[in-house]
């Protein structure tokens, strides 16, 4: 690997029960679409989602680059909204991936951002997480149109990919001027516009009680430290399933379940990263953020709420679910 020597210990403990897979099969796994997830990974502060006895054991989120970590895999210093900070590490290479994989790790989380710029985004990623009543198809249809509003403003280009699950991610490369804040409002506005144009199928809502059986554009995935598996992860699931790039004609025809530890392999052995050129772009998030800048002044469309664990900010509207509020119960704290 590179000339890299990783030791992978225990290499027959079943990570996978209902498969059989073991950590072995993870680490051979990510040896072969090794060119794609560090295309996803490289450079970027990333947090490790280990499950150091298999998906049926104990599992956490490693923030923090772990004790021991080899010297050759670089580091970033992030900041997490409470203002506390953490040296994460940041995959160049391949033996870095299986590395992390010889500790349990099955997916991997990249922070929209590079080492050397960690305050401004150079992704805009969109999730689209399908509520009760709703599935992959229905994420399909969304995407689809999404895809008409991201070229109508700006002509943005998004690359999508499946979650592992039953949603759909589409990620646009963006120029890294921006901060997480202005991003997070150019998601915003970009949700707006499509929830306007699938009132019925499409939802920005945050409180779960107003979403409805509609797909919900996730836009607090864009906040700081909220991070989306990347490309090629596997998957905590039984069936091992991974989160798989798609060209946009494969969006609604191929299905989630078509790609997991066993059949990724072959694909990208026979089309190679589907995403491979989406590092050769980066657009501009003015039309978006003049979207948004219209919304607030035509429709007094301003700011939404952050998730509970977030600081109060500015401008954000009072973090209290409609109908506690309609209760006159009072908001609480934020966490």
């Amino acid at each position: 690997m590179g000339g890299r020597t990783v030791r992978l210990s225990s290499p027959d403990k079943v990570f996978f029960p209902e498969r059989g897979y073991t950590k072995l099969d993870v680490a051979r796994y990510y040896q072969a679409v090794a060119p794609g997830i560090l295309r996803a990974l490289r450079d970027r502060p990333t947090t490790l989602e280990r499950y150091p006895d298999g998906i049926t054991g104990e599992w956490f989120y490693q923030k923090r680059a772990p004790k021991g970590m080899p010297d050759w895999i670089p580091t970033a210093r992030i900041t997490f909204p409470s203002g506390r900070s953490a040296d994460e590490m940041c995959p160049t290479e391949e033996a870095a991936v299986v590395w992390a994989a010889q500790y349990g790790t099955l997916t991997f989380h990249p922070w929209p951002v590079r080492r050397d710029d960690v305050d401004h985004p150079d992704e805009l990623r969109i999730d689209l997480d399908p509520q009760p009543g709703t599935d992959y198809r229905d994420a399909a249809r969304a995407a689809h149109e999404l895809r008409a509003v991201l070229d109508e403003f700006g002509g943005l280009r998004g690359w999508p990919k499946t979650s592992g699950g039953r949603g759909l991610h589409v990620f646009v490369p963006i120029e890294p001027r921006w901060t997480f804040t202005q991003v997070r409002r150019a998601a915003i506005a970009l949700g707006r516009e499509l929830e306007r144009r699938m009132p019925d199928q499409v939802t920005i809502k945050w409180w779960k009680e107003e979403r409805g059986a509609r797909i919900f554009l996730d836009y607090n995935q864009t906040a700081r430290d909220r991070t989306i598996a990347s490309a090629y992860s596997v998957r905590p699931r039984p069936h091992a399933p991974v989160s798989a790039p798609l060209r946009w004609e494969e969006v609604g025809v191929a299905r989630p379940e078509d790609f997991d530890l066993a059949t990724m392999p072959a694909r990208f052995a026979e089309l190679g990263d589907v995403h491979a050129g989406m590092d050769d772009h980066a657009y501009s998030l003015e039309p978006l953020l003049q979207l948004a800048a219209r919304d607030e002044r035509d429709h007094g469309l301003g700011d939404l709420p952050y998730p509970p664990e977030y600081p109060k900010m500015p401008g954000e509207p009072k973090r209290v679910q409609p109908s506690r509020a309609r209760a006159g119960k009072k908001e609480g704290p934020a966490a």
